[in-house]
Formats: structure tokens, C-alpha cells, sequence
């Protein structure tokens, strides 16, 4: 009996989080400086920064092919593959196909990265507040159900995880964009100045600014603690960066919690379920199954945090049943797994410039121009719900003249020879969060580790055909205005999911019967338990998502340790 009591405490911790990701690592950080003894779960291997970024120094030469994918990977991943960051470089960050399959009702590209740290290492770094339009955005428009929050409640937390992460930007005074605590913002080239000026001039409801970046463009003493530097705008940030020049949590949320001695860091972890106790009326511990010894284990603490990323959030609560939950932990309103709602990334308008021809750029740079939404905004005034953002740059090609033979040839190819300027731009477009755009438990398939596998089906809609149409003449109209020839329109028709930010699931709101979560990411109907990653989100906004799970997770465990502290969880 004694040796069971001692198995079960050492097993036993204050709190529990699922996930070292970019919400889960401020779960830990945040948990671990309030004095919490502090579990992290991770179901990938263990990535430590410095230590396991295998090819961050590594000269084009030394890769065996040059940085491409060889055409048997491709065929064995077929899903993964088709992600623009899945190269020889960094390969080995993502989840291949077969390591954990799933069930594609409607075609569905599902991007992963197991490992600690997980896709905080790939990420764009694109970092924008979400403003009071997006906020009340379903109550205003009638779509999903009322964020039970507004921007004043998040605004601090913003502010708080702004600074801690380093982010990089301008203040633009943008009332659908706010402002936050910015780094110097790097420069933009002259065409991308000239875009921006013409827009200016020929529009007064539309800007280009400065993409906000997660990027040490300044770094401040917080970050020198932290032992990261200045971006050195390599542009090779999907390999790990040496310098922790760019916000990933194992340069900075992972390695600052474990230096408070509150955390112990368990990867090879694959969460099974959420222990729920009848008789307590709460969430007691975490079911993991041992990715080496296919082992389950048990861990127990007060309070969890669930931050495996939307979709496995969604399949670990959806698996969590009891006699009280038959349908999924806090499932009470049956819209677990439902509404879930992506970014539409589809469309791109590209041209040329023919100006500019005396200038040219040299360098990297981490970023890009951004065109903040700007359709349907102050009032409603299309045929479509919502809106779109926007990406935008401006490069001048290049080309080798290959003419000659010999050393005429060997000459020429040595030469870099200009072309014009090419620009641009890329959509991504608010969807509707439907009841029709789910994931669920597969009835008869399972994973490797016993897990039923999920289920995914998402689409687009009419609404989102139309938007389409309006960001191609939109932006054709202010390439036009700008002087820009050889204007051309595309659209990928690519499948939900390469945009990988998959949203909602167990979404906040303010009732019960039509969500999962409370206002502080705090389950209805389970109060120990917090969603804090994209799984969480009521509605999707326009702007990339990442920033506002930071901000939302060190509110909701200010709140939760507070709950503790007054015995109320």
C-alpha cells in the first residue's frame, strides 16, 4: 500500500499542462513563477534550444539535395508535403503522415509538429492584436455565438506577453488594429514605400503597414535574460534560431519556466484522456500512454491546462468520457468539436513594377507589408460576412544570362543580372465558424496508441467564394491604381488546413448551453480545466491567431491561481 501512496505522489503536481507549444509554454512559464509544481506533457520527442537545431548553421552545399525534398518523402507525405516550410532544412519539426493518421471526411491538410516546442519553431511570427470589431463581431453580424469577452479585458495581456516575447512593429494608429509595445519595426524597400504611399493617396479606408513580427529587431534586458539576441534577419528561422532571435517557447517561455525549479518537463507523452472523478465533481489528473513503452500512466493535480493545438485539444476532450460526460469532458451543450473555422488563404494577386529600376534590395528581412482588413469594418457593406487581411512585398528579380559557351558562359553565369520589380499579395479571409465544420472521434479507426482517430470536416462556403472575388478586385484595382502591369489573379483551391490556423471546437462564450468555455478559457462545466489554444476561439478574425492564445493564457492563469488560492478550484 505504501508503495502505491508514494507511486501516486510522486505522480501527483499542482498543476498539469497538455502541450509545450506557443500556449502551452506560457501556461508553463506563467504557472511556474506563481510557485506552482508544474507538469508539462509533451507526445513528441524532447527539442532543446541550441542543442537540437541540427542543420540552423548549415551552407546550401550541405544538404544532401540542396534543400528539397526527395520524391519518395513527398509521395509518403502527401499531406504534409505540400506545407511551404516542409523542407530538407526542417523536415524533422514536422509530423509525418503515417507517425499519426487521420480521417479526412472533406479534404483536410492537418500540419503538426511534435516535439517540445512544437510548431512555435515554424510559425510565420506574424503577431496582431485583435481589435473591439472582431471581439463583438458574432453579436454584431449574427453568426456563432457572443464572445463573452471584449478587447479592454485582453488589452493588458496583450501588452504583458508583448513585451516578454519581443515583437516588432510600428504604431500605425489602425482602430481595427490596435497598437502594442513595439520593437523597432526593420525597414521597407522602396517599392514596397512607393505601394503605400498610393494606396494613401487614392483611399482613406484602406492602409499597407509594416507586418508585426515576433522578431528582436532591439533587444531589451527582459530578452538578454531570457539569453536570446538580435534578429540577425538570416530568414532561416523554420531550422531553430541559435540566437533566439524570434519568439519560439524553447528559446523563451520553456527555458524561463524551468529555471524556477517548478517544472518538469515530460515528453514521449501521448495524452490518452482527462481523468474525471464523479464523486469530486471535478478533473482529477491526465491519462498518458508512453510513446516507448506504450505504457498508461496517471498523472494527478488541481488544476489542468489544455493546450495540445485545436485539433488534438478537440480529440483529447472528445475521448475524456465518464458516466457524467458520455460526449466528451464539459461536452453539457453537445458543441464540443463543433464550429470549428480556419483562415482562408486561397487567393493571391501578383504583378510587375517597372519603376524603381535604379534601386535594388540586398539582404533578408523576417516580414513583409501587411494590409489590414479593411472591408466591412465600421458597417456592413457587401455580400459577404466579415473579412479579409492581406499580405503584400516587393522584390526585384533576378536572372543569369546563359548565353555563350566556355568562359564567355562561366562569365555570364557570374554575373547578377536585374530584372523589374515583381510584387505581390496574398488573402487570407475570415471564415464562419458552422455547426456543419466539425471534427469527432472516429467510430472504428485508431492510432497507434489505442486513440480513436479524429475525424475532420471542414469546407468552404459561399461566403467564402465571395470574398474571394472581392479581395481579387479589390487588390486588382489598387495594383491598377499603383501602375503595376501584368497584373495576375489565382486561387489555389487548396484544401482547409495549410493556412494551420485551425480554430475553435470548444469555443468560449457566455452560456453554457451553446459553449465550452467561460469568459477566462475556463470549462463550464468542469472549473479546473482550461483551454487556452486555438480550440478556444468563438470566431477567427482576420489577423494570425498566435498572440492573442499568448495573451489569453497568462489571463486565464492569473485567474485560475487566484480561483485557487480562494479555494474556489
Amino acid at each position: 500500500m505504501g508503495t502505491t501512496a508514494d507511486s501516486t505522489k510522486n505522480r501527483t503536481y499542482d498543476a498539469i499542462v497538455i502541450g509545450s507549444g506557443i500556449s502551452g509554454g506560457w501556461a508553463a512559464k506563467e504557472l511556474c513563477e506563481k510557485g506552482l509544481k508544474t507538469l508539462v506533457l509533451e507526445r513528441g520527442r524532447d527539442v532543446k534550444h541550441l542543442t537540437d537545431y541540427p542543420t540552423t548553421n548549415n551552407m546550401p552545399w550541405e544538404f544532401a539535395h540542396r534543400g528539397q525534398i526527395p520524391y519518395e518523402v513527398q509521395q509518403a507525405n502527401p499531406v504534409v508535403s505540400k506545407c511551404y516550410a516542409f523542407k530538407e532544412d526542417a523536415q524533422h519539426f514536422f509530423c509525418k503522415d503515417e507517425e499519426h493518421p487521420y480521417v479526412q471526411e472533406k479534404p483536410f491538410d492537418w500540419i503538426r509538429g511534435y516535439q517540445v516546442g512544437g510548431k512555435s519553431l515554424l510559425w510565420a511570427r506574424q503577431t496582431q492584436r485583435w481589435s473591439e470589431f472582431d471581439f463583438e463581431g458574432p453579436a454584431r453580424d449574427g453568426f456563432a455565438v457572443d464572445w463573452p469577452i471584449r478587447y479592454k479585458d485582453i488589452a493588458p495581456w496583450y501588452s504583458y506577453v508583448e513585451k516578454f516575447a519581443g515583437i516588432s512593429g510600428n504604431k500605425d494608429g489602425i482602430p481595427q488594429l490596435p497598437d502594442g509595445e513595439f520593437l523597432p519595426a526593420l525597414e521597407m524597400n522602396c517599392v514596397e514605400k512607393y505601394f503605400i504611399q498610393n494606396v494613401a493617396k487614392n483611399y482613406n479606408d484602406r492602409q499597407v503597414i509594416y507586418g508585426r513580427c515576433a522578431h528582436l529587431t532591439q533587444p531589451q534586458p527582459v530578452h538578454l535574460q531570457q539569453g536570446r539576441a538580435q534578429c540577425q534577419k538570416r530568414d532561416l528561422c523554420q531550422r531553430g534560431c541559435p540566437f533566439g532571435g524570434y519568439f519560439s517557447s524553447n528559446a523563451t517561455t520553456i527555458p524561463w519556466a524551468l529555471k524556477t525549479g517548478n517544472m518538469t518537463l515530460r515528453p514521449h507523452s501521448v495524452v490518452h484522456s482527462i481523468l474525471y472523478d464523479e464523486q469530486k465533481g471535478k478533473a482529477v489528473g491526465v491519462r498518458v500512454i508512453d510513446d516507448t513503452t506504450k505504457d498508461a500512466i496517471d498523472f494527478y493535480a488541481r488544476i489542468i491546462f489544455v493546450n495540445a493545438a485545436a485539433l488534438n485539444t478537440n480529440l483529447i476532450l472528445l475521448n475524456s468520457t465518464s458516466k457524467r460526460f458520455p460526449n466528451g469532458l464539459g461536452n453539457d451543450s453537445g458543441v464540443l468539436g463543433k464550429y470549428v473555422a480556419f483562415h482562408n488563404y486561397r487567393a493571391r494577386v501578383s504583378g510587375v513594377h517597372e519603376g524603381h529600376l535604379d534601386s535594388t534590395t540586398d539582404g533578408r528581412r523576417p516580414t513583409s507589408g501587411y494590409i489590414p482588413r479593411f472591408r466591412n469594418v465600421h458597417k456592413q457593406e457587401t455580400d459577404f460576412l466579415r473579412g479579409y487581411a492581406a499580405g503584400f512585398g516587393a522584390n526585384r528579380s533576378t536572372y543569369q544570362n546563359r548565353d555563350g559557351f566556355g568562359a564567355s558562359l562561366k562569365e555570364n553565369l557570374a554575373k547578377k543580372e536585374y530584372g523589374p520589380w515583381r510584387v505581390g499579395s496574398h488573402m487570407m479571409g475570415e471564415t464562419i465558424p458552422k455547426e456543419s465544420n466539425y471534427v469527432a472521434l472516429d467510430g472504428t479507426k485508431k492510432d497507434a496508441w489505442d486513440i480513436p482517430q479524429l475525424k475532420i470536416s471542414m469546407d468552404y462556403d459561399d461566403n467564402d467564394e465571395k470574398m474571394v472575388k472581392d479581395y481579387q478586385e479589390q487588390m486588382t484595382e489598387m495594383f491598377t491604381k499603383a501602375g503595376f502591369k501584368e497584373i495576375e489573379f489565382s486561387d489555389s483551391k487548396q484544401a482547409p488546413g495549410l493556412d494551420i490556423h485551425e480554430m475553435g471546437g470548444a469555443r468560449m462564450g457566455r452560456d453554457p448551453k451553446t459553449s465550452i468555455l467561460n469568459g477566462f478559457n475556463q470549462m463550464h462545466a468542469v472549473p479546473n480545466v482550461f483551454v487556452t489554444d486555438g480550440a478556444c476561439m468563438t470566431s477567427t478574425s482576420t489577423q494570425n491567431p498566435s498572440l492573442t492564445y499568448m495573451a489569453f493564457t497568462a489571463r486565464a492563469v492569473d485567474y485560475a491561481v487566484q480561483e485557487m488560492k480562494k479555494g474556489n478550484i
